[in-house]
């Protein structure tokens, strides 16, 4: 250690050795965020036929209610989180919450299909400030592996469950007052969020990056992540030949690359090389963005299949969800949170994903008639156990060694790996599925004499697809199952505060502790 640290370390200490006296408090509202954020999802998936009719959006723009969110929320990620870390993370924190609740408000007011694809980019905008502040703050108010299980298992659970939790909520909200309120509920999350957050959060002293902002990085990055999430995006809609989606993934490429060598050679990058290239982060990085193309596909594929082709409402499908959010409560509190400080990270990921995968297994069985609680129960059950057991200590395992003042970019590594994932997942598995059923309904609607058998087979078309598109989710799984089990090599985290390390050069740095983040 360099002899301009060593103060650094002896004023570091003590804050170590004393957490946070309101540390338990401050979760309650980072929490709620968390809450907030994931709930937002999902809630307006369940509102978009009510939403899009009322409005006037057209069927080929109605993509663009979900597609705006997602580029800005994962394009702006990194720079978020750098921005808590330059920023200080309670601000950043306050100041995402106050700005996702204006973008609420203006997309619950909307009057024209211009009006709510503006109010979800700005959403996406400071979601992407919000979420890696709300993480770091965790992070660093949380030292001791013991309380860090504990904290991270309510949050994970809360992180897990909120998209279900959200199907529920819209739902209710769509159905029985109007899908306007499915914006204006963010409103009460984010005024509590915040005023909690003024009042109990206390950001610990000396933690803040001090550097300059790396604006080519941030050009880079941002540029390169919407490239890549809208090609995968307009792949789902307009398919993987043509002209503007290959264009797009062209130039995601290039930029990501640049963006890359930009961060090798600059003195204060936006994303240190070495956040990433870590053998352990990289691992958590890589097998959470797998298994997040693996859920972001079934959730959508479980919703139509119960809605369209088993004619639940929107409440009923909602709450059809909530074995697989009890899985991931009780996987995330009763056994990630119970397990992480006494096992191997990978020990715990490994058998979670393979889990989720025999879930997932379960579920290709799928058929028009297939009975709920024979079939979806136990294979919903099974997925939600095995991701909350996964996700518990691949979250926290994911800045293990992160300096406290690149906490931000660090957690916000996590959220980028998980849209983009998701954009992935949507996108390739929506596909397989289209593809399939188009295949089915060819080979068998020319035996189909009336009516009613050529619905039966458009029906049967569109389960065959689902399972198609979720036998590929099962492989994704088990490849995530196994990075786990072989590229992570971390031990069982200790009682007691971890110190960083450098993950380029192996040597201890306790200048810092070190800080898990977790996200959804």
């Amino acid at each position: 250690m360099s002899e301009t640290a060593a103060p650094r370390a002896t004023q570091a200490a003590p804050a170590a050795a004393l957490p946070d006296p309101g540390r338990w408090k401050a979760l309650v509202f980072i929490a709620l965020a968390q809450l907030m954020v994931v709930l937002d999802a999902t809630i307006v998936n369940i509102a978009l036929p009510s939403a899009q009719q009322d409005l006037g959006i057209s069927d080929g723009n109605r993509q663009w209610v979900v597609t705006a969110y997602a580029l800005a929320f994962g394009g702006l990620l990194l720079f978020g989180g750098r921005i808590a870390d330059l920023w200080g993370r309670r601000r950043a924190f306050v100041t995402g919450l106050a700005g996702f609740a204006v973008a609420s408000a203006l997309g619950g007011a909307a009057t024209n299909d211009v009006m709510m694809f503006g109010a979800r980019a700005l959403q996406g905008v400071f979601g992407a400030l919000l979420a890696p502040a709300a993480l770091s703050l965790l992070a660093v108010m949380f030292t001791d592996a013991k309380e860090r299980a504990k904290a991270f298992g309510i949050y994970g659970a809360i992180a897990g469950g909120g998209g279900a939790v959200g199907l529920i909520l819209g739902g209710f909200l769509t159905e029985y007052l109007n899908w306007r309120w499915t914006f204006f509920v963010n409103i009460p999350f984010a005024v509590v969020a915040a005023a909690g957050a003024i009042i109990a959060i206390r950001e610990p002293r000396g933690e803040r990056n001090r550097s300059s902002l790396d604006i080519p990085g941030v050009i880079l990055s941002t540029l390169g992540l919407v490239s890549l999430v809208y090609g995968f995006t307009r792949a789902e809609s307009n398919g993987w030949s043509d002209s503007l989606t290959v264009g797009m993934f062209v130039a995601a490429g290039v930029l990501l690359v640049s963006f890359v060598l930009v961060e090798s050679k600059v003195k204060a990058p936006l994303l240190p090389l070495r956040v990433v290239t870590e053998r352990n982060r990289g691992g958590v990085y890589l097998s959470l963005g797998l298994a997040i193309i693996a859920m972001f596909g079934l959730f959508l594929f479980l919703t139509y299949y119960l809605q369209v082709v088993k004619g639940y409402s929107p409440v009923k499908t909602g709450f059809a969800f909530l074995p697989m959010i009890a899985g991931m409560i009780t996987g995330s509190t009763q056994i990630g949170a119970r397990l992480m400080t006494r096992v191997a990270p990978r020990l715990l990921m490994g058998p979670g994903f393979l889990v989720a995968a025999l879930g997932m297994l379960v579920l290709t069985q799928l058929e028009i008639d297939s009975s709920y609680a024979a079939l979806l129960l136990p294979g919903m059950l099974l997925l939600g156990l095995g991701m909350g057991t996964a996700f518990m200590p691949a979250m926290s395992l994911a800045t293990l060694g992160v300096q406290a003042r690149d906490a931000g970019v660090a957690s916000a590594m996590v959220n980028t790996s998980q849209q983009v994932g998701g954009a992935i997942g949507t996108a390739l598995l929506n596909t397989i599925a289209a593809s399939a059923t188009t295949s089915y309904i060819a080979d068998h609607i020319g035996g189909a004499t009336n009516r009613s058998q050529q619905q039966l087979v458009l029906l049967q078309g569109q389960v065959q697809g689902y399972t198609s598109a979720i036998w590929f989710a099962v492989g994704i799984l088990v490849v995530a199952a196994l990075i786990a089990l072989t590229l992570i090599n971390a031990g069982r985290p200790g009682g007691t505060p971890v110190a960083g390390s450098d993950a380029t050069s192996g040597e201890a740095v306790e200048d810092e502790p070190a800080v898990p983040v977790i996200a959804h």
